[in-house]
């Protein structure tokens, strides 16, 4: 009965999250349809060629620095490269936004750097031409420097699985590094690669705050403009389909690639062989190209943001910021325990029965990660603000009474909002610790009595406690960033460290922007420092295994 009960629970977690993905599409059908004409003819067009530019600008761009970088790291020894492994992941916390920010306070008319160069040269205003931050350039540019990090990690592991084989046999033939980089270990880890970049492009789609900040018109902007600026929920829902639609075209796309790619295996002369050292211009060229990332992903902003947050008068530690401080702590914490526990449930189902009907069931719970959070919201306020207009309607004709909005302007709608986002990104950290549970210790447990929840509760998440507490701490860090479904869904008397920094950049109130954009950047580093720490235990293990190969042969 018990396991039973954790089965039907695992359903109605997959349901809740196909529900605002369903209701946001519903709603875009049954809209009027002279709204939807009228989109098409005037903004549809712009929202969409300005996101493909976009995508296809932050595809590239990630391409080429994650799997350079990747590459230069795995297979060469130059100086610094030890620290330029764990280094080149530090960019991921950083929201998009708040580097947004930074660079535009630094980079624009007033800032420093064009300060600088009016004062060395004696120039005015026009007498020079310098790049436009506030473009979509721009956005490309700084969504470049912090998504990179996905394909970064992907592409390395997927280098370090490599056999050396091929490569060596590239190089024997005469053929230069370069060439057998491009020829043989890029091709044989383009899965990871893919993967990577994908996950860029859907964090690129669903990123609000960057392109907003930089005026440029895209879906995301334009979901959050028919919503609040015109009220036209249908254009707002018709928006939020093609969105959708565009973000259900890349999942497909990419989970059929998938299948038919398969990364390369590692080989034994991996292990063994020898990283050739780097010297002189080739050095210098790879220390470049490692530095420059981490210098513009990680310590320009974080040096530009601390320099802006003590000129601009804000006490963090005052009231007011302890609220938005309290909010933000609240939300993320009840949302990623929420969000764990449906992961926990929709995993331990798909485990015990697995089966057609359980992949369909991870795939229901999961589809979330690629929808907007504004899509998302759009989903859910539909069916509930209507559901709270007919209440209020029916208690008042029937009792005299006004109920308001009851649902719809309460935080739980931003919870239910952000297990739905992210129930992906919880499934994913728990099955990386579930798959290291061998299955026979399932039959071994029911042998001895243990039931459905006494299985979960004393073999499954005792082994998978690490991923349990990395799931939490993933899901707590990605809802304090988000943006796009807090400013959506958020009451109005109730702030988060995100709002507050889009509102105050928004007013272009750039230095006190910076001080709830630093706690941002602040509590999305430890979720960072930690993967770093497990790279560089990875690095210390490896190089000890090689060690004491050579011992024992010696």
């Amino acid at each position: 009965m018990g396991e039973r009960l954790l089965h039907r629970l695992a359903w109605i977690v997959a349901a809740l999250c196909l529900a605002p993905i369903v209701a946001a599409a519903l709603a875009a059908v049954t809209g009027d349809l002279e709204t939807w004409r009228t989109v098409l003819a005037t903004v549809l067009p712009r929202y969409a060629l300005n996101t493909l530019k976009l995508v296809a600008i932050v595809a590239i761009g990630t391409a080429v620095i994650g799997s350079l970088t990747a590459w230069l790291v795995t297979v060469y020894r130059f100086p610094g490269a030890r620290l330029f492994e764990v280094a080149l992941a530090l960019p991921l916390a950083f929201p998009a936004y708040v580097m947004a920010y930074a660079y535009t306070h630094m980079l624009d008319h007033p800032g420093p750097v064009q300060t600088a160069l009016r004062a060395l040269t004696g120039w005015g205003a026009r007498d020079y031409w310098f790049p436009e931050v506030r473009s979509l350039g721009g956005a490309a540019v700084m969504l470049i420097i912090v998504l990179y990090p996905y394909v970064y990690l992907l592409a390395r592991a997927s280098f370090r699985q490599q056999s050396a084989n091929a490569f060596l046999v590239a190089r024997t033939l005469g053929r230069s590094p370069a060439y057998a980089f491009r020829r043989v270990a890029l091709p044989m880890a383009r899965p990871a690669i893919a993967g990577g970049v994908l996950l860029a492009i859907m964090e690129t789609i669903a990123d609000f705050g960057t392109v907003a900040f930089f005026n440029v018109q895209t879906f995301a902007t334009g979901i959050y403009q028919a919503w609040f600026s015109l009220g036209d929920r249908a254009a707002a829902a018709q928006l939020a389909l093609c969105l959708l639609s565009f973000a259900l075209l890349l999942a497909g796309l990419e989970r059929a690639s998938r299948g038919r790619m398969r990364t390369a295996g590692r080989g034994a002369r991996f292990e063994t062989m020898e990283r050739p050292r780097l010297a002189g211009l080739a050095a210098a060229a790879a220390v470049t190209a490692c530095a420059l990332p981490v210098l513009l992903g990680f310590v320009v902003p974080v040096i530009m943001l601390g320099a802006m947050a003590m000129g601009s008068g804000q006490e963090l530690l005052s009231p007011r910021y302890l609220g938005f401080m309290s909010n933000s702590l609240l939300l993320a914490a009840v949302a990623s325990v929420l969000t764990v526990l449906g992961a926990i449930l929709v995993g331990f189902r798909a485990r015990t029965r697995p089966g057609r009907a359980s992949r369909w069931l991870v795939l229901g719970a999961g589809l979330g990660y690629a929808v907007p959070g504004g899509v998302i919201a759009v989903g859910l306020m539909v069916p509930m603000a209507a559901f709270d207009n007919a209440l209020d309607a029916f208690m008042q004709a029937t009792f005299g009474i006004r109920t308001g909005l009851l649902i719809t302007g309460s935080i739980w709608l931003m919870v239910l909002a952000y297990v739905v986002r992210f129930m992906a990104a919880a499934l994913n950290a728990y099955d990386s610790g579930m798959a290291t549970v061998p299955l026979h210790l399932d039959a071994i447990g029911r042998s001895l009595g243990q039931p459905g929840p006494r299985l979960l509760a004393r073999v499954h998440l005792p082994v998978a406690r690490a991923s349990v507490l990395t799931a939490l701490l993933i899901v707590f860090v990605d809802v304090m960033k988000e943006l796009p479904a807090t400013l959506i869904l958020h009451p109005f008397n109730f702030q988060t460290l995100a709002v507050q920094a889009h509102r105050l950049a928004a007013d272009e109130r750039l230095a006190e922007a910076a001080v709830p954009s630093l706690v941002l950047v602040a509590f999305g580093l430890v979720p960072v420092l930690i993967l770093c720490r497990t790279l560089g235990r990875e690095g210390r293990a490896q190089r000890a295994a090689r060690l004491g190969a050579a011992l024992s042969a010696g």
